[in-house]
């Protein structure tokens, strides 16, 4: 059977259940932090990093783009990535902007665990900063369409909840982008009604 190695908190790893869910395809969850010393991630990605999807012959795909990509390839169920040139754009853009906002934050988050004399203020802000123009970004796009991108629930959709349910996880204290963007904070509330949302919120 294929494998996924993971975390229960990266929004990567999120994303790539949510899609294979979607699709219907079965795997093997193996939950894996790639920050401990016990970690056999490097084993299977050199960078060290997951999502780690592992198929039946061995092969490793990394990372979360590249495997949702060849996920919504091998199964019919429910398409997420529009296979004409416009629409695939529009939502692989979302994607790339909502992956773009946790890079940023998880940034933040590290730079933090760091001792307080070795933080950048300078460093940390403009990270935030990132977050917060990507934010505006997407409820801009999203404008008071009920979907990301193509009328209808895509893998931006999942991106992008994926982005939100992270910076609930991390920032919620931190960064109000309920109150900032409203049509995102109702696009999160559908997408928490899916099952699929449901059974994959982040566990620390």
């Amino acid at each position: 059977m294929t494998k996924l190695i993971g975390s229960l908190t990266s929004p990567f790893v999120r994303k790539v259940r949510i899609v294979a869910a979607e699709k219907h395809i079965d795997y093997e969850f193996i939950i894996d932090v790639p920050w401990e010393a016990t970690t056999h991630v490097p084993d299977f990605n050199p960078l060290g990093k997951v999502p780690v999807w592992v198929m039946e012959d061995g092969r490793a795909i990394y990372d979360s783009r590249v495997i949702v990509e060849y996920l919504d390839h091998i199964s019919p169920v429910h398409p997420l990535i529009p296979r004409e040139v416009r629409p695939c754009l529009a939502v692989k853009r979302c994607e790339a902007l909502a992956d773009g906002i946790i890079d940023a934050a998880a940034l933040v988050f590290m730079e933090r665990k760091r001792p307080a004399t070795q933080q950048s203020p300078e460093w940390i802000a403009r990270q935030i900063n990132k977050v917060n123009r990507g934010l505006a970004a997407l409820a801009t796009d999203l404008s008071k369409n009920d979907w990301c991108a193509e009328g209808a629930y895509t893998l931006a959709d999942i991106a992008v909840g994926c982005a939100l349910g992270y910076l609930d996880l991390r920032y919620s204290d931190e960064i109000d982008w309920r109150r900032a963007h409203p049509g995102l904070s109702e696009l999160f509330d559908r997408l928490m009604e899916r099952p699929n949302f449901k059974n994959t919120v982040p566990v620390v």
